[in-house]
């Protein structure tokens, strides 16, 4: 049995140490914040109550593994998981409107037609079809193996399928997002469709690889689901998990370095200069603070994976509305911008002027949110990631757009609550409440993240700063690649 610190309680920090628990291990957990979850927080007001963090479960089969491997009681016996329908609502800039069912190729293809046009689904469907040929493709090097020795293979090999394309008298393929809905798509709105899974990530759609083409279509392929109560409940059934199976926990516990001997570590020193001995250290940080904790003895290196630099976090405003939901509303609705090239300069470029940012809706149907007769909804868009800044006129803006999916919204409006970038950062330590992104191949590697293994023998990293990246499904499969390393060694590849 080894004794086992873990640095965090984000949801891969807390994956890894139930199944390090269960495999026998004595773990015990330090987290510098007073709760369990990283980002995936609550809000509670006058009850009223808001996740802070994701608001949807892309891929729960990864939570419903954990709960398998870690004990008799299925992910369903501790929370209520309910699929959405439909999986989401798109309002474009021309004011055309979508409902798009979930996990059903031939009820979007219908929809997209219907709104949208004749072909339009099925350049839609047919796009998905090249998409599960890179998913095919990069699943098991992505997010169900550590990260190969010899990454750069993934760096360089584009693994979406792009349709040959015709222009000035020469053959292209697309290489990025944009490209694909430029060439294979060929409609504003499927482009903004297609661009919208990236820009939620925080991905630029003009530089971001035509491997992002998995984002959607695992939203397509294995649904999108939602916990009543929230998502919180799923860090509460994690972390009562890791209860169960004897992990110890120690919030406020803020850890200021890792301790090497005999050049691998072996152990921690809290701030309150206590010292705890361990045979393997686990750290769910981000960047700035592991290098800070190992004096930079485990910073990224020559041949190693480059330097993953997140630029976009997220602003977030909760609502409390008098009146009850209406039956049949959507759980989530896209807002698109009224022009995205400017929405995308003003995000990752130096353009200057009013942010008219894209705005996500969510309404779940959700007695547990709100009280009778009331409604909790939240509004998310994606600003960049920097200290600091006043938000004031774009959530007046998101307020504002917000009533295109919610009619007398303003009326409505009993009070609302911010939650900046700067929240974030006190949440999770990231600088300027950067959110990290999901590994992606090609692009030069720029989008895969660190493997799970450090220079430093007996250290290890989780989360979403460390491979496969962010993402709750992707912190999941962190913390599984974790254990294995921990309990197989440096032979383990991933469940088979």
């Amino acid at each position: 049995m080894a004794r086992i610190a873990v640095i965090g309680a984000g949801m891969g920090a807390l994956t890894a140490a139930a199944r390090l628990a269960v495999a026998g291990h004595r773990v015990a957990v330090y987290e510098r914040t007073d709760t369990y979850g990283g980002a995936l927080r609550r809000f509670e007001r006058e009850g009223f109550s808001f996740d802070t963090g994701p608001g949807l479960l892309p891929l729960p089969a990864v939570y419903r593994d954990l709960f398998v491997k870690t004990g008799k009681e299925p992910l369903e016996s501790c929370v209520e998981l309910v699929q959405v329908d439909p999986s989401s609502r798109h309002v474009f800039a021309d004011g055309t409107q979508v409902s798009l069912p979930n996990a059903s190729r031939a009820g979007v293809v219908t929809a997209l037609d219907e709104a949208l046009g004749a072909g339009a689904g099925q350049r839609w469907g047919d796009f998905l079809v090249r998409a599960r040929e890179a998913w095919d493709r990069t699943r098991r090097p992505l997010l169900e193996e550590p990260l190969w020795p010899n990454w750069q293979v993934l760096a360089e090999r584009e693994p979406y399928p792009s349709v040959p394309h015709k222009r000035l008298l020469r053959t292209r393929r697309a290489a990025t997002l944009a490209e694909i809905g430029a060439w294979e798509l060929r409609d504003p709105r499927l482009t903004a469709l297609l661009e919208s899974h990236a820009l939620g990530h925080g991905l630029d759609p003009r530089v971001t690889p035509a491997s992002a083409a998995v984002l959607p279509y695992m939203e397509h392929a294995f649904g999108t689901w939602y916990m009543r109560g929230g998502l919180r409940e799923l860090a509460r059934a994690v972390y009562e998990r890791c209860v169960a199976r004897k992990v110890e926990f120690h919030f406020g516990a803020d850890v200021t370095g890792v301790r090497e001997k005999d050049g691998r570590a072996s152990g921690v020193e809290l701030a309150d200069g206590s010292v705890t001995e361990a045979d393997f250290v686990v750290a769910g940080v981000a960047p700035g603070i592991l290098a800070r904790l190992t004096a930079g003895s485990v910073v990224r290196g020559e041949g190693e994976v480059p330097p993953q630099a997140a630029t976009a976090a997220r602003l977030t405003v909760l609502l409390a509305l008098r009146g009850a939901r209406p039956e049949g509303t959507a759980h989530r609705t896209v807002i698109h911008g009224p022009d995205r090239e400017a929405e995308l300069d003003a995000l990752f470029g130096t353009a200057a002027g009013p942010p008219r940012p894209t705005v996500t809706v969510l309404r779940p149907d959700d007695p547990r949110t709100a009280p009778a007769d009331h409604e909790a909804v939240t509004l998310t868009t994606v600003v960049p990631a920097r200290p600091g800044g006043p938000h004031d006129d774009l959530v007046d803006h998101m307020i504002t757009t917000a009533g295109r999916a919610v009619p007398g919204l303003r009326d409505r409006l009993l009070w609302h609550e911010v939650r900046t970038p700067a929240d974030i950062a006190d949440a999770t330590g990231a600088e300027g409440g950067a959110v990290p992104v999901p590994a992606l191949a090609a692009a030069g590697g720029r989008l895969l993240h660190p493997s799970n293994s450090t220079r430093m023998p007996g250290l290890f990293t989780v989360g979403g700063w460390a491979h496969p990246g962010g993402g709750l499904p992707h912190a999941g499969m962190s913390g599984a690649l974790v254990a294995g390393l921990i309990v197989e060694g440096p032979e383990f590849r991933g469940s088979q």
